[in-house]
């Protein structure tokens, strides 16, 4: 078995694993992540009626914008958080429950949260 079947196992595991024991309600929804090689996505969910309430990712057109030439991952994130943040804070949105998707909590998941953070939102 090649390594990154191997990898992607793994993954799948721990994100069961996590995804068992959160669920996102009206009134805390799931703040979830996930990312590619090259770019980082955050939703929050409302499992309870099944929408999504907020998105944001390095693709869209303004966080795109604000990005310089030689932006990094980790600032890509961060810029994300604080766009997260204040599209929950549009849809009345306070308070979540983070969902790191089975990846580490380190790098650009860290950085997206901490931005979430200091944006104004509680985790």
């Amino acid at each position: 078995m090649s390594l990154q079947r191997v990898l992607a196992k793994r993954l799948a595991r721990r994100k069961l694993r996590v995804r068992g024991k959160i669920k996102g309600t009206t009134e805390r929804p799931r703040l979830t992540v996930s990312r590619t090689n090259k770019h980082i996505y955050a939703q929050i969910i409302d499992d309870v009626k099944g929408i999504t309430l907020a998105s944001a990712s390095d693709i869209d057109k303004e966080i795109k914008g604000t990005l310089g030439a030689d932006a990094n991952m980790s600032g890509k994130a961060a810029l994300v958080g604080k766009a997260l943040a204040e599209r929950a804070a549009k849809a009345n949105v306070e308070a979540v429950v983070f969902d790191r998707n089975g990846l580490l909590y380190h790098g650009r998941i860290k950085s997206l949260a901490d931005a979430a953070r200091e944006a104004g939102l509680k985790f």
